[in-house]
This record gives C-alpha cells, structure tokens and sequence, in this order.
C-alpha cells in the first residue's frame, strides 16, 4: 500500500456496519413501538426516518416525543428484544478479511459503537476479531444520544492516532458528525440504518459496500 497508509486509522461502527443486524433492530423497535400502540414499520420506513436522538426518532413517527416514562418502557423492551435476536446475525459479508488486510498494511483500527459496553466487548470477542482492534469502546451512560462525545472520549484513549489520518465508517449520519466534530472524515454505509437518499444529504462518502467504505478510507487518509 506504500508509506502513506502508515499512520492511518478506522473507527469503526458496530452495529449495522460491522455487524450485520437489521432484521434484529427493526424487529426490536417494533417491538418498542407495541409499548406505545404504534403501528409496527418495515426497515425501509426504518431506514427513511431513523435518526438521533432517538426519541427524536419516535417523534418522527408519533408526531410528539414519548415522555420520559414511555422511553424509559420502550428502552426496556427494545434491548430485551434484541438481545435475544442478536443471536441470529452475523458479521457484514467480507469483514474478517478487510480488517485483516487494512491490519496487515500497517494500519490501526478501533471499534467505537452505541451499543451498551458490557454487551459489545464479549460479542466482539464470540467472531474471533477483537485482536484486529487497539480499542473496543461501547456506550456507557443512557442510551439514545449521540456519538459525538464518545467520539471525543474514544480517540483520546487511542495512543498515537491523530485525527487528520481517522476515518469513521458507519451506517449512520450521526457517525459522520461525530468525526466532523473531532477533526476526522468519515465514510457512510448504505447497508445500515440510513436510506442512501438520507445519507447523501451528509456531505462525506456514500458507498454500498465495506469494500468500497475501506478504500475511500484509504483514499482519504492518505
């Protein structure tokens, strides 16, 4: 890859980029949504609305934000639901070996996700890729935020990473404003949480593959 990939680095999103886990989320946020009465949505609805906050996200749908009470229930059954159905996803096509190439190269990458800490390190460790990693951050504190300052927190703990050579790789315009705010780019995923159309509204790299997201990746670190 030559001497300008030496320094570079990936953050990585976990869930819907990495982790290949729609079906489990729509099915989780249906499954919230009964809570409230809210008529269940398919994942192209999902897909067309979801952002964060994510009550924000219900407002989309509900036409008023859920009060602290509702959240509180629907947080609950949410995590509920999905950590039984987790279980039935699997790693993104291809990414065992992209992250063993962009590792093999000379390059570094860490795993910053939203999904609460405790559950995220040993679901890394089950697919036998924790190794390719310097850091494995999940969420701790509420949910339903954004990623900015944990961003903030992540490449701070990240010894000898400058945020110039950082590219965040997530499903999620909320990835791309997190690296914004710490000074790195960003490359966003159509395989996740956002629709294409909501993605390229953003202003970084829309691709439809990991393949693709790692050599833009590449391209911008350089």
């Amino acid at each position: 890859m030559g001497m300008n990939g030496i320094g570079a680095h990936i953050v990585w999103d976990w869930n819907g980029t990495l982790f290949h886990d729609n079906e489990a989320i729509i099915g989780a946020t249906n499954a919230a949504f009964a809570e409230l009465g809210i008529e269940p949505i398919t994942l192209e609805r999902y897909r067309e609305l979801y952002c964060v906050p994510v009550p924000k996200f219900y407002e989309r749908l509900i036409g008023r934000l859920p009060t602290d009470e509702e959240w509180e229930a629907m947080d609950v059954v949410f995590h509920r639901y999905y950590a039984e159905h987790r279980v039935g996803c699997g790693l993104t096509e291809g990414v065992p070996g992209l992250l063993t190439d962009w590792l093999s190269a000379g390059r570094s990458q860490s795993i910053l996700s939203m999904y609460v800490h405790e559950e995220l390190v040993p679901l890394v460790r089950g697919f036998g890729i924790e190794p390719h990693f310097v850091r494995v951050d999940g969420r701790t504190g509420p949910s339903g935020g954004s990623k900015t300052e944990h961003m903030v927190r992540h490449l701070r703990r990240l010894v000898g990473v400058e945020p110039r050579r950082t590219v965040v790789i997530g499903d999620a315009a909320d990835d791309a404003v997190a690296a914004r705010h710490v000074g790195a780019q960003a490359v966003l995923y159509t395989g996740g949480s956002h629709s294409r159309a909501s993605l390229e509204g953003v202003g970084v790299p829309v691709v439809d593959t990991l393949e693709e997201a790692v050599a833009e990746a590449e391209r911008l670190a350089a």
